[in-house]
């Protein structure tokens, strides 16, 4: 018997209309006990009078009604609220009522389970974990319903008792009446929008930013990109259209963009989602949402800045399950990563991560943090923003509108007593000097610098105002890196070098074959056409010889710096990566365009 109620599951999961009808009726049915028990609450607060309660339960001998629910009967005839059905539910179950706020802004399980299973069900995921499903239920006594939500998932499910008008609006600002599954679609559901005259009015920019078509239009947006593997959406008013670009593996890729009339609402759709000030379109804002999209932990932070055109928004999307903290898995070859983590062994210094926005500082940061992450050793970020919560790890986050700045935080974190300290970013003298301070006083000190290559952070930090003695003192190695995406191994083809390229690039350093054969990129629907999936570290590490420390002395420039660290064994970016190049990581087009060498 099991085996068949299995079956009748999983065929309603898939949407079959005609399964349903076959189950036996002891799924539903509750006992008489708890019918009169609902109705007693009901009178008791006074949301009933008996006569009425009566009537309903007299009703239930009827033969079309014999398997109704009391409240089912109560709300037909109008005696109750469907709200007041749902509290008495709750309190009798000892379940936990949903308010619409609890109702996710994304659709769950949505590769999973049928539109038409949900609605025919009054069921909507509510949020889910690894370990459990919460599941809004208007019937919370269906335990056909629940059985199959916990054989698809895998999940205990845990059920919350939901009102039925809430769940309907959740339901049409989730999938509308008939879910569109493509952008024209919806686009279509919103022909009546207009974007003249709403710029001015708040309150009708609020109403029009949740109308459910433009909620789906900006869900499908965020959905797509994160299918995409993109690391930021771009949101872009112009005079004459909107344009709407994922970042894929560090390149733009312009996509299908919804009408310039809606940018307003799409945008003041955006901004409500991360809790910003639709009415301020004068002064750029920064904010943050949280989602739940396929089972993967998103968060997107929100920045947006005025333009002639409107508002022009970018979303830096940071998927928690996406995100490898192994120096393998980010590109570090063994010689590189056996020099980085003996600086990291360190007990005290600065050791400084360059690179220009978008390069994997940050990441590269973390994952010294989770190497150094150990039960006797005190770690305390000051970050902005934090991007990823590690186990473990005090992170504070820079406020600086209540004067929470780096070089404010820093001063109260030194008094933590840390052992290491890692600092988002080093903007100014102030900030530095502090971090200095920090080293010189036995603590190990971790930051990032917007510079091009490691030879440089030196000559930018004695620009910002650094004495030459404390740097030489307090800093022991500079990691800089650029990520450079890597082949698709399922359309990368082999191809033979022109001699001229051999020669410029000197690749017979690294191979004695002849001629040489490297991988190029090709494009398939795998890659997205693109011949490229992923991205890998390219990097150079400069350590702090004494003959370092003696040109920093003497102010010596850049060029200088470098010509020494490659004489004493530093390997540059642009060799690191034509090494990924000869191993069929990546390519020499892909090498050039993020180190601009020739």
């Amino acid at each position: 018997m099991r085996l068949n109620y299995n079956r009748i599951r999983v065929a309603c999961l898939r949407g079959d209309p005609h399964v349903r009808d076959t189950i036996p009726t002891f799924f539903r049915a509750e006992s008489i006990k708890l019918r009169k028990r609902l109705g007693e609450w009901l009178v008791e607060q006074g949301k009933l009078n008996t006569l009425e309660l009566e009537r309903a339960l007299d009703s239930q001998n009827d033969e079309v009604s014999e398997h109704e629910r009391i409240g089912t009967l109560l709300l037909k005839q109008g005696a109750v609220t469907a709200r007041d059905v749902a509290e008495a539910l709750a309190v009798q179950l000892g379940l936990t009522l949903v308010e619409p706020t609890d109702y996710p802004q994304m659709p769950l399980l949505e590769e999973c389970v049928s539109v038409r299973f949900l609605k025919e069900s009054k069921a909507l995921p509510l949020h889910e974990n690894e370990h459990e499903l919460v599941l809004a239920l208007v019937d919370p006594l269906d335990q056909y319903v629940i059985n199959a939500f916990g054989m698809l998932t895998h999940r205990s499910v845990s059920v919350r008792v939901a009102v039925q008008q809430d769940m309907e609006s959740a339901f049409e600002r989730l999938y509308g009446g008939a879910k569109a599954s493509s952008m024209g679609e919806i686009v279509g559901d919103i022909e009546t929008l207009e974007e003249e005259g709403v710029s001015d009015d708040v309150q009708h920019l609020k109403d029009l930013a949740s109308e459910a078509p433009v909620i789906r239009l900006v869900n499908l947006i965020i959905g797509h990109a994160v299918e995409a593997r993109a690391s930021d959406v771009h949101i872009e008013p112009f005079e004459n259209r909107l344009i709407v670009r994922y970042r894929i593996d560090g390149v733009m890729h312009e996509v299908e963009s919804p009408p310039r009339r809606l940018s307003a609402a799409v945008i003041s759709r955006i901004k409500i989602m991360a809790s910003l000030d639709i009415a301020e379109r004068r002064l750029p804002q920064d904010g943050r949402i949280k989602l739940r999209i396929k089972s993967k932990e998103i968060d997107l932070r929100v920045s947006t800045v005025p333009t002639m055109h409107g508002e022009s928004v970018v979303m830096r999307i940071l998927d928690k399950s996406g995100t490898t903290l192994n120096f393998a898995a980010l590109g570090f070859d063994d010689d590189v990563l056996k020099i980085f983590v003996d600086i990291l062994q360190q007990p005290h210094g600065i050791i400084l991560a360059t690179g220009p926005t978008g390069s994997g500082k940050t990441t590269t940061l973390y994952t010294a943090l989770q190497t150094l992450n150990k039960s006797d050793v005190k770690i305390l970020t000051v970050e902005d923003p934090v991007e990823y919560q590690m186990e473990g790890v005090n992170q504070i986050q820079v406020k600086a509108q209540i004067g929470l700045t780096f070089a404010n935080a820093l001063r109260s974190i030194v008094r933590q007593d840390p052992d290491v300290i890692m600092i988002g970013e080093i903007r100014d003298l102030e900030t530095a000097q502090i971090a200095v301070q920090a080293a010189l006083t036995g603590h190990l000190v971790l930051s990032t610098l917007h510079t091009n290559d490691a030879a440089s952070t030196i000559n930018r930090l004695l620009d910002m105002g650094m004495d030459d003695y404390l740097l030489t003192s307090t800093v022991i190695g500079i990691l800089a890196q650029r990520l450079v995406r890597t082949l698709c191994e399922q359309c990368r083809q082999l191809r033979t070098v022109l001699p001229e390229v051999v020669d410029e690039m000197e690749l017979h350093r690294f191979t004695t074959a002849d001629p040489i054969e490297l991988y190029h990129a090709v494009g398939c629907p795998h890659c997205g056409h693109t011949g490229y999936i992923g991205r890998v570290s390219i990097v150079e590490i400069l350590t702090m010889s004494d003959g370092i420390r003696s040109l920093v002395m003497q102010h010596a420039t850049a060029g200088e710096i470098r010509k020494l660290a490659i004489d004493q064994g530093m390997r540059t970016m642009f060799d690191n990566g034509l090494r990924k190049v000869m191993a069929g990581v990546t390519t020499i087009e892909e090498v050039l365009r993020v180190t601009r060498e020739s």
